[in-house]
């Protein structure tokens, strides 16, 4: 059992924001998207409100400040059910302990940024509706996508996975919570191995797909990762077999696949590539910097007409996606016209 004295010493570290990193001063702190609903402090008062479970997991800062420990798994996944309880009007998000729980702020931001790649088509203003259909490869079990794009954005989603028990966790939540329901459909992607190929429907479009690829190489890179956050957290690693633990979860696909993160995404963009006319905006997420000129040269040789290297900022993490079309910008315009309701 832990001592309590040990959770405030390390909280008083971390003055965590509701970024969910190290708090800085105002001027220091990277910024959320301005629509982020996130970018201040996590009110405690209303989060308890919304979730009564989280209150045995409220601990007090050495600066007198309300948090949780986030190198608590139970308490990080009792912080986002409050969160999208309070914030997003969102019941009965419960996930498989083994799933990956993401951090609520940084998937916003995501789907901020790309609201705003879509009102670049639509003279500024974001195209809001059931009319627009997103992709969402590897939904997993949290569905956090779908849930917050068609909350925030009234999208229509599609999300698919591998993984036939994370899609039946996802859509427990969604039989929670029917009128979000209505605008998502969930899909088994029976291809292991592939992307994009026999997932959609004949004559199916989306004007923009989204993913969150596993990151790392192998279930002994996907270790290695857990112990740096661990270390950055100020915290030993709790373990079993020598594999660090993890405060957010993970299963092996959500975490790894053979080759990383760079694999994936070459993968991604060939795939891409067979569908020029089907998907207005291919997006993902690119956890390492360092891929990113490789992953250029492939978007060139796959025909990528305009690419997109979006820059986001969680507390201390440094983030970005990359996004790409094969679209030319009259395309664009005659997609937007067929498809896109009137701004």
């Amino acid at each position: 059992m832990r001592r309590p004295n040990c959770r405030r010493t390390a909280l008083a570290r971390h003055r965590v924001s509701a970024a969910g990193g190290p708090a800085r001063s105002k001027a220091q702190t990277p910024s959320l998207h301005p629509r982020n609903r996130h970018r201040g402090r996590y009110d405690f008062a209303e989060l308890l409100q919304a979730s009564p479970a989280l209150a045995p997991h409220v601990i007090r800062t050495a600066y007198g400040e309300d948090s949780i420990d986030f190198s608590d798994a139970a308490a990080v996944r009792e912080l986002n059910r409050a969160v999208l309880a309070a914030q997003y009007g969102i019941r009965g998000w419960e996930i498989p302990p083994a799933y990956l729980c993401p951090p609520v702020p940084g998937r916003a931001d995501y789907l901020h940024g790309l609201a705003d790649l879509l009102a670049e088509d639509a003279g500024g203003e974001i195209p809001r509706g059931s009319a627009i259909r997103a992709l969402d490869i590897g939904v997993g079990a949290n569905c956090i996508y779908p849930l917050l794009g068609q909350v925030e954005y009234g999208w229509q989603f599609v999300g698919s996975d591998i993984d036939s028990a994370a899609l039946a966790a996802a859509q427990r939540i969604l039989d929670a919570n029917p009128a979000l329901a209505e605008h998502i459909e969930l899909r088994l992607q029976g291809q292991r191995g592939s992307v994009f190929s026999g997932l959609l429907g004949e004559g199916e479009l989306f004007d923009l797909s989204l993913c969150n690829p596993p990151f790392h190489a192998s279930a002994e890179d996907a270790a290695r990762g857990s112990q740096r956050k661990w270390n950055n957290l100020g915290k030993p690693a709790a373990s079993k077999a020598g594999t660090p633990a993890l405060n957010f979860g993970g299963t092996a696909n959500e975490l790894w696949c053979t080759g990383g993160e760079a694999s994936f995404l070459r993968r991604m963009i060939r795939e891409s590539a067979a569908l020029p006319e089907r998907i207005c905006w291919f997006s993902s997420l690119v956890a390492k910097s360092e891929h990113l000129p490789e992953l250029r040269k492939q978007l060139s040789k796959a025909g990528a007409v305009e690419t997109r290297e979006i820059a986001m900022a969680q507390g201390n993490k440094r983030s970005r996606f990359l996004a790409w079309t094969f679209l030319d910008a009259t395309a664009r315009r005659g997609w937007r016209a067929r498809r896109w309701p009137p701004a």
